[in-house]
């Protein structure tokens, strides 16, 4: 089969090309998958820089998110059959035109949705699901702060705090036009700051009368830890999702952590285990897959499509995402 690989182990966008794998065989509880459409994800130039390993046993072939066809099963399969419709998520291989994964890893594809605002989702959603839903246990009337709000994940999260009755919903970007889309769309966004220009911490306190906000996602790490602490209420859930500005905080007063009686929860989903995964993936179908449309649909959940390329060209899909311009998910169709 044809799959994106990498020319070096530390590799730059340059370094991704197409060229021959071996095709995945389904063992018996697994599908195999013939590949429309790919979701890119930052943690696929993390990766393919050497950054970030796949989890033992995974493909080592970039790509966690996809849309397509079953092509076969294997032995125990019972749910599937040759030419069902899927989105799925994987630990790896993804970026190819087949990919093998568990049973439990592949939902049904809805006929509303394209092949390309199916790929979008399941990292996507399942991360923000996770942070939003599972570890902010968001409830009706909480203040949310959603860091990197332009995002696929974030504006995911935004969604779903904003369906599930959060009362305000700050999100932070580094432009005024990222800023003004997110609170031009339908739930989306309340309230916005540019993080480059603005303290948000002191927005989140404005917007919120004082109290601070119940919930803040965050990707940013170092440079948004001490603000985040002084965004957050008392009984506050922040959930960190990556570390973009570094890990190491040389200076900080724990203070409030202890005086607000905050949590926080670090989120990952590539790492958990098959069954954590299955179990995540069948609630996320049965409480918020039958409410996401595309950007055109009339749910109060959307999919937001930044751009498409083919894969021919995925060395441009890569420099796009690394140049932080997106507003929304950037899809790769296989052809």
């Amino acid at each position: 089969m044809r799959a994106v690989l990498i020319k070096n182990d530390a590799g730059h966008a340059e370094d991704l090309y197409i060229g021959e794998a071996e095709t995945p065989v389904p063992r018996a509880d697994e599908v195999l998958v013939k590949i429309k459409a790919f979701g890119l994800n930052r943690m696929d130039i993390s990766q393919r820089e050497g950054h970030y390993p796949p989890p033992a046993g995974c493909s080592t072939i970039l790509g966690v998110e996809f849309s397509g066809h079953i092509a076969a099963v294997g032995s125990d399969v019972s749910q599937w059959k040759i030419d069902d419709e899927v989105m799925g998520l994987a630990g790896g291989g993804a970026y190819a035109e087949y990919i093998v994964v568990l049973q439990t890893h592949v939902v049904r594809k809805p006929t509303r949705l394209s092949w390309v605002e199916a790929a979008s989702i399941p990292e996507c959603f399942l991360t923000a699901f996770q942070a939003m839903i599972v570890y902010g246990e968001v409830t009706p009337n909480d203040n949310v702060l959603v860091h990197a709000g332009a995002s696929g994940v974030g504006i995911a999260a935004i969604q779903l705090a904003r369906v599930n009755g959060a009362k305000t919903v700050l999100a932070t970007a580094s432009t005024q036009d990222k800023l003004d889309w997110l609170l031009s769309l339908p739930n989306g966004a309340t309230n916005a700051a540019n993080y480059k220009t603005e303290d948000f911490s002191q927005v989140a306190r404005e917007v919120t009368q004082g109290k601070g906000v119940d919930i803040v996602i965050d990707f940013v790490g170092q440079a948004h830890f001490e603000k985040n602490l002084a965004s957050l209420a008392v009984d506050g859930r922040m959930t960190m999702q990556g570390l973009l500005s570094g890990p190491v905080v040389e200076s900080l007063n724990l203070g409030p952590i202890l005086m607000k009686r905050l949590r926080i929860q670090g989120s990952t989903l590539r790492s958990r285990t098959p069954q954590y995964q299955a179990d995540l993936i069948a609630r996320f179908e049965k409480e918020v897959l039958q409410h996401i449309t595309g950007e055109k649909g009339d749910g109060p959940i959307k999919t937001y499509i930044h751009k498409v390329y083919s894969w021919n060209d995925i060395q441009d899909a890569h420099r796009e995402m690394e140049s932080n311009s997106n507003s929304g998910k950037i899809i790769a169709e296989v052809y």
